[in-house]
């Protein structure tokens, strides 16, 4: 099974480029539309922003394979005397591996400014605490690179309370096939599902199921794929956790049979689980303590179907996080043998 790796690579390092925090799926939609329509897919848009790619399949046995698009990020909350921007969080990060990066804002107008997160305490010649204060948004703000000598300056900029703040996702792919960014969560799957869809496509393979690839746009909030097309089975294809007493690495696929909203259906991760032992498919069979996926949102919001949750090994989650290209592999060779 030959899979096109440098296609799947560098799918993945455009849209990580693309800014797309939950609620701001205005340029990254559009151009996963666009790669879709490429194999002559059909797609269909849910009022909150969705994107739903239908591959006919043999039967009408409908199957959800769902990767979220969205990314954690932040919003401007105020603006203080001196101009200082001060944020909320969208989604959790892991705000002490922010300190000091980059980011861009961008105004409803759609203007970009250049800016960097800090403590509120960032010069070590200055602040007794510059080390060992807490890094958390009420202790950091944004530092424009603009002349900035009070709010009012900042108003002026069209920069306002609500607008996005984009951090920077600081793409790479070495030459040994790790994909180290931001945001791999989820985005690296959605390269993912392309890689299916090409090697499906040359090999005109038709799946045993119809299959309806979900894109949700609002998953690192908890509400993604709440409200889906009917249908029999649903994967979410997310990131595997890395780390403590799990045996998942960044070169293998992670079947997780529950995580912290409870377990997933288990014939549905037995069957996936036997497909990989069985395709002698590198993979780990973990529990996530602190996580919940696209199918969790779906049954909560009253879907009724069989999941499951799967996706190569993720290290270091929600901060600089890694993966390499064999994990990304594992987890399309699942899926290929599982819609076969």
């Amino acid at each position: 099974m030959q899979l096109d790796r440098k296609y799947i690579l560098k799918l993945a390092q455009e849209i990580l480029l693309i800014p797309s925090p939950s609620g701001y799926p205005i340029k990254i939609i559009p151009r996963i539309e666009k790669e879709a329509n490429l194999y002559n897919l059909q797609t269909e848009k849910t009022k909150k922003g969705n994107l739903i790619i239908t591959f006919p399949g043999k039967t009408d046995y409908k199957v959800g394979l769902s990767v979220h698009v969205d990314t954690l990020g932040a919003m401007i909350r105020s603006i203080n005397a001196k101009g200082e921007i001060k944020f909320t969080t969208i989604g959790g990060p892991i705000w002490p591996t922010l300190d000091g990066e980059y980011c861009t804002i961008r105004t409803r107008s759609n203007k970009d400014y250049t800016g960097t997160f800090l403590s509120t305490s960032p010069a070590a010649h200055v602040f007794k605490d510059a080390s060992k204060k807490e890094r958390t948004p009420e202790k950091m703000y944004v530092r424009l690179d603009e002349v900035i000598k009070n709010a009012e300056d900042v108003k002026k900029l069209g920069i306002e309370v609500g607008n996005f703040i984009f951090i920077d996702p600081k793409t790479t792919i070495t030459k040994t096939g790790f994909v180290k960014s931001r945001f791999l969560d989820d985005k690296i799957n959605v390269a993912s599902i392309f890689g299916l869809i090409k090697y499906l496509k040359e090999n005109n393979i038709t799946p045993q199921y119809t299959i309806k690839f979900i894109i949700s746009t609002y998953e690192e909030v908890g509400h993604g794929a709440s409200y889906i097309p009917e249908l029999d089975e649903m994967i979410a294809v997310d990131m595997g956790c890395i780390g403590d007493d799990l045996t998942c690495t960044e070169y293998d696929v992670s079947i997780c049979p529950k995580d912290s909203s409870g377990p997933y259906d288990y014939n549905l991760t037995n069957k996936l689980i036997e497909i990989a032992k069985s395709n002698k498919i590198n993979h780990a069979i973990d529990i996530y303590p602190y996580y919940g996926s696209d199918v969790s949102a779906a049954i909560r919001g009253g879907n009724d179907f069989k999941g499951a949750l799967i996706g190569p090994g993720v290290h270091a989650s929600h901060g600089m996080e890694r993966t390499h290209i064999d994990g990304i592999e594992a987890t399309i060779k699942l899926l290929i043998n599982y819609i076969k």
